[in-house]
């Protein structure tokens, strides 16, 4: 092969190279988008449930609960799903991610709707986002109060 044809093959190689690139880049793309859509329908569903009992009851598996508080769950379980959104599509990092599940894990709540929802926790895939997100929560949830203790003992 002269020369020259080994330059453009080169070439052809490195603009190959490159165009695959931007495709992996638009199928992440893609896959962001679909994420932020299907969590939309989500919200909407969860938004009706909020607003009518009998959907809301249709909605939550937690028994033994009086309406105001499956809507509270409900709320919680949607503003977690929203934090959880942010950081799968890369608005938010690990450390923001924490820090917003730290502050969230202060609010009697949202306490409540963790510790009612452990067992549908425990039936997520181990290797998954949301399992090993939960279980970094199940640890913010037992050290949620220390961090205050800390700050007592020190700035007190």
């Amino acid at each position: 092969m002269a020369a020259s044809d080994q330059g453009g093959f080169q070439d052809l190689v490195h603009v190959l190279g490159r165009m695959a690139d931007g495709l992996v880049q638009v199928a992440e793309e893609m896959r962001r988008v679909n994420l932020i859509h299907l969590h939309r329908l989500f919200i909407e569903q969860l938004d009706r449930a909020v607003d009518d009992p009998l959907l809301a009851a249709a909605t939550s598996t937690l028994e033994g609960i009086s309406e105001g508080e499956r809507r509270q769950m409900i709320f919680a379980n949607r503003h977690y799903g929203l934090i959880l959104l942010a950081f799968r599509v890369g608005v938010m990092d690990r450390d923001e991610l924490l820090g917003n599940l730290k502050i969230l894990s202060l609010n009697v709540v949202f306490a409540e709707y963790w510790q009612r929802t452990r067992e549908h926790r425990r039936l997520l895939p181990e290797d998954s986002l949301e399992a090993r997100v939960g279980r970094a929560v199940d640890v913010v949830m037992e050290q949620r109060f220390d961090d205050l203790e800390e700050w007592w003992v020190v700035d007190g």
